[in-house]
């Protein structure tokens, strides 16, 4: 694969500042594809000071020419789209289709979104003898995960050159080479040099020193609450703003008025997608005591039709984690129905699609976020025990629904304490806000609602 030995700073390629290198591994064959750079604090400093410099102009920059800019990356990564598509296979080891209907094409669905948003959205408006402004917050520390690396990069670069931001990026260093790409886009889209910029390296060194930098107004994180925690902590103690999107345990409620079999079927895939590795997966299957014993030999037969359809999780370290869960699983007394601890191939970070029965509230895997393909499947008395269980963690991205009557689903959804929920199978919207109640996180991503935490707000009175 194609891999730049150096920063993208100030609109051009810079070495880095140290001799320090990642490799980057194929997950499914667990071969080295690349090399990126480890980014220092040094690198990190040249990377806001560009941005810092370029920020003035870029946020006086009229709405409507940060939107051509905008069209003009979208249509950049529409070109790529197939490169993007095969990278990712490569780096996270994604199936092809997946690749190029998900981490391809969700992006550049989300970088069209924010192209007309920028063109349209009231940055300023009228209140009583007030004019409102809505202004640029100003340099972004932007830190994204692996799992889905595209899209959350966009999702955050996106409303940051809407709003007239400037951005350092830090990608999560299994996945650096779409990072690489997305900073060709962004050169071949015209964008002025310094309005984004890209530094490879590890959490603990470049993300730590981009946190902490003074330079940096917001700081957008995607990835685990504990990292989440710790960036809050750094931000906090200089008064910074943070947005953060963290992690889930997010409950399918099947309802006993429901399609059963579609319900399950729906949540199976849903849990096995991008090979469970998805913040908002639905890894809580909770269904009614006379529907329970149905439900499970149904998870069961949806679950082995996944054996040869999903990719590797990303790396040793995150199958050593996965496989840990479900030995745990079994030591505290869950049932396991498809599935296991055991590594399915000989070669690559796989993980068999897993299914557990018999698991009760409190056990540590329908607690705990496990990031890999594995479901729970618990029991509820009534509606009240099953809002009890859907509440019942220190998570809320995300959740479903199932019911016979919508507006039984849609009644039961408003009593859940989380921040996105499908109803009856409804399809993800790149146009909603998405972000997590309690420690699933701090603000919102996509739609205005995603530009509107990238703003700082100005009242002007008459």
């Amino acid at each position: 694969m194609k891999a730049h030995d150096g920063m993208y700073i100030d609109g051009e390629w810079r070495p880095a500042t140290g001799p320090d290198t990642i490799d980057v591994v194929n997950p499914a064959d667990e071969q080295v594809i690349g090399q990126v750079p480890a980014g220092t604090a040094a690198d990190v400093d040249t990377a806001v000071r560009a941005a810092r410099a370029a920020l003035p102009a870029w946020a006086a920059t009229p709405p409507a020419e940060r939107a051509a800019r905008l069209t003009a990356l979208r249509d950049a990564l529409e070109a790529r789209k197939d490169e993007i598509a095969e990278t990712v296979t490569a780096e996270l080891g994604s199936p092809l289709k997946l690749s190029q209907t998900v981490h391809a094409g969700l992006p550049i669905a989300v970088a069209g979104g924010y192209a007309e948003l920028a063109a349209t959205y009231a940055f300023e408006e009228k209140v009583g003898n007030s004019t409102v402004h809505h202004e640029p917050i100003g340099v972004v520390g932007a830190i994204t995960p692996w799992n889905y690396p595209l899209h959350q990069i966009v999702a955050k670069v996106g409303p940051a050159l809407a709003a007239g931001c400037t951005v350092v990026l830090k990608p999560a260093e299994d996945t650096p080479l779409v990072a690489q790409l997305f900073a060709e886009v962004v050169h071949e889209a015209g964008v002025p040099a310094g309005v984004f910029n890209l530094v490879t390296g590890l959490g603990p060194v470049a993300g730590q020193a981009l946190a902490e930098h003074p330079g940096v107004d917001l700081v957008s994180f995607t990835g685990s609450t504990a990292v989440g925690r710790q960036i809050a902590a750094v931000a906090g103690a200089a008064i910074k703003k943070v947005a953060l999107e963290l992690g889930g345990k997010s409950a399918n409620v099947i309802l006993p008025s429901a399609d059963l079999a579609k319900a399950v079927n729906v949540g199976v895939a849903n849990v096995m997608s991008n090979s469970g590795q998805t913040c908002s997966a639905w890894t809580r299957m909770l269904v009614h005591r006379d529907q329970y014993d149905e439900a499970v030999e149904l998870a069961t037969a949806a679950a082995a039709k996944y054996g040869e359809r999903i990719g590797p999780v990303v790396n040793a370290k995150q199958q050593e984690r996965v496989r840990g869960y479900i030995a745990k699983g079994v030591a505290e007394g869950a049932r396991l129905v498809a599935g296991g601890p055991e590594s399915p191939r000989e070669q690559g970070y796989f993980v068999a699609p897993t299914v557990f029965a018999d698991v009760t509230p409190q056990m540590t895997i329908a607690q705990e976020e496990i990031f890999g393909p594995v479901l729970s499947v618990l029991r509820y008395e009534d509606e009240e025990d099953a809002l009890r269980i859907a509440n019942g963690t220190v998570y809320g991205l995300a959740g479903a629904v199932w019911a016979g009557d919508e507006a039984e689903a849609v009644a039961f959804a408003r009593r859940m304490d989380t921040g996105q929920v499908d109803i009856n199978g409804g399809r993800f919207n790149p146009l909603a806000p998405f972000g997590g109640y309690k420690q699933s996180g701090v603000g919102r991503e996509l739609g205005s609602h995603g530009l509107a935490e990238y703003l700082q707000t100005k009242s002007l009175q008459f």
